[in-house]
């Protein structure tokens, strides 16, 4: 059943946006045409910049919470183990990740808690660059999830529920326990990668970094939240279309969505390979 529903929903997202596509044609052709590639190159570079930043958030509470791995085994893990994400289903990135960890002498319990927490890091710190860079009139609704998660957040809690998980699933608990240093390290990280992403949609827009920092953020943040769908896929595109409203017509819009996913694939692309490559030369 999960499975169909899914299936229903990826189909709806790209139904959606492909009529959006279909209506818009003539305008989405004259906004790919009005894209300067030099920029798009820039678009990639900052993908790279916004990825390695969601790396280094990862890595970092992987190292606090007791396996400290070097940037290349790091890289290599969680680069080639994201491709997961492409697959239908949320949980092939963390399987990924944890048998590439187990190689490496990380438990499987502290490459899952690593990769879970990311999600509401993620979401935090997008929701509070929306509010800073979108304004409080338009987007003070998001002052709703705030409080949520920063309880979530709280290292305490964290290691309560962690602790919860493992003894309901009988495994060991943790031997080091997350601490306020290791979070406040991964929340900058990850607003560092806000920054990126929002670079990397600027070069592809054209003009106003402020907004396409805080565009990129709530359109990504609507898309994790649909996790039935392998990486938000069509989502995040409606939702970065509607941002946009104010800044582009909507043709030029729909043409920036379809590039900044295909910049995003490059570059998950473009880092897992390097990853890769650069492991089985040094032999991990």
């Amino acid at each position: 059943m999960k499975k169909i529903v899914r299936i229903a929903f990826l189909a709806v997202a790209l139904g959606f946006g492909a009529w959006a596509i279909y209506r818009q044609w003539d305008e989405v052709v004259a906004g790919f045409a009005r894209l300067s590639w030099p920029m798009v190159a820039l678009s990639l570079v900052a993908v790279v910049a916004a990825l390695l930043g969601a790396m280094l958030t990862w890595r970092s509470l992987l190292n606090d919470l007791g396996s400290r791995l070097s940037f290349r085994d790091g890289a290599k893990v969680f680069f080639v183990g994201q491709l997961g994400k492409y697959i239908p289903g949320a949980l092939w990135p963390v399987i990924a990740q944890m048998e590439m960890g187990k190689d490496l002498g990380v438990p499987r319990s502290r490459s899952a808690a690593a990769f879970f927490l990311m999600m509401p890091i993620q979401l935090a710190t997008g929701l509070l660059v929306t509010l800073a860079t979108l304004g409080w009139s338009s987007y003070g609704w998001v002052l709703l999830a705030i409080p949520v998660l920063l309880v979530l957040l709280e290292p305490k809690v964290i290691n309560y529920v962690i602790s919860f998980v493992l003894r309901k699933l009988k495994r060991e608990p943790l031997e080091h326990p997350l601490s306020r240093k290791g979070m406040l390290t991964a929340l900058g990280w990850a607003l560092t990668g806000w920054l990126a992403y929002g670079l990397h949609l600027y070069f592809v827009v054209g003009s106003d970094l402020i907004f396409c920092i805080g565009a990129f953020a709530l359109s990504w943040c609507l898309g994790i939240l649909t996790f039935v769908v392998p990486a938000g896929a069509g989502v995040r595109e409606i939702a970065m279309v509607a941002v946009l409203a104010p800044l582009l017509p909507q043709g030029d819009a729909i043409a920036v969505a379809l590039v900044s996913r295909i910049v995003i694939i490059a570059g998950d692309a473009l880092c897992a390979g390097l990853a890769g490559l650069t492991a089985k030369r040094a032999g991990v």
